[in-house]
């Protein structure tokens, strides 16, 4: 029998195209230790695999705090990781720079994820939170998943901000942690309209109530700054260039039971 390769050829491509299959979104699911998280979609996420900072998702932070001005220039994306650069260089006012990413999209209820490095040598501040990116009369609540003072690379803090009537922090908690400038690591945080839940490498660490604080749409953020903060009095120069590096950021809505 004479087979028409053309036809043939036509057919397979339109049976693969055609065929279901699973997502890489499908796929991923949060990195908790608890069964009932695996009810949670991916329905946004960066996995950084492209070659530069995906602006259509993405706003950079900029301007002044404390000891850094934050710089696009300072964030990049490379072998499937952010990279924020922290330097000792004179830009404004300031002896050092530094960035970081906000989201451009605002999420609520879910669950979000990150995994990240730290960067050696005292100084920096580090963090994977949550918040609305404006003025301060448009915030409702700040979720610090991870604050990170270079100062102690074995440990990490946690903490609930509310902002109106008036800021207001509900009080850090410092969780005890691995070396988190010798690997990558993964932090996590379940927000619901009671409940602040914070995990570590799948693991719960601080639980927080916040039917107390009015709650509304956050971006998510990912930054590094030159801060006097976790009792630091200066940045450690020696170390310098450093990078702080996050592998990917997602997050997560509940969805029904199958």
């Amino acid at each position: 029998m004479q087979v028409n390769l053309p036809l043939l050829t036509s057919l397979l491509i339109l049976l693969f195209v055609a065929a279901p299959s699973q997502t890489n979104s499908e796929a991923i699911k949060p990195t908790v230790q608890r069964s009932d998280l695996g009810t949670y979609q991916l329905v946004w996420q960066d996995e950084f695999d492209g070659n530069a900072v995906n602006t259509n998702q993405w706003n950079y932070r900029t301007g002044e705090r404390f000891w850094s001005t934050q710089r696009p220039e300072n964030v990049s994306v490379a072998d499937g990781k952010l990279r924020i650069a922290l330097k000792k260089e004179k830009f404004g006012n300031t002896d050092y720079t530094a960035g970081g990413l906000i989201s451009k999209r605002e999420f609520k209820y879910g669950y979000y994820e990150a995994r990240g490095k730290m960067p050696r040598g005292k100084g920096w501040h580090t963090s994977f939170w949550m918040m609305r990116n404006g003025e301060v009369e448009t915030r409702d609540q700040e979720l610090d998943v991870c604050e990170q003072d270079s100062i102690n690379p074995n440990d990490y803090s946690t903490n609930v901000h509310g902002y109106k009537p008036t800021h207001r922090a509900l009080g850090a908690k410092h969780i005890a942690t691995p070396d988190l400038t010798a690997d990558f690591h993964v932090w996590g945080c379940e927000f619901t309209e009671t409940t602040v839940t914070y995990y570590f490498d799948g693991k719960i660490v601080d639980t927080r109530d916040v039917t107390t604080v009015p709650l509304g749409d956050v971006s998510i953020w990912l930054t590094s700054i030159a801060a006097p903060l976790g009792k630091t009095d200066k940045v450690d120069d020696s170390g310098l260039p450093a990078v702080a590096e996050f592998d990917y950021v997602r997050f997560f809505e509940r969805g029904k039971r199958k």
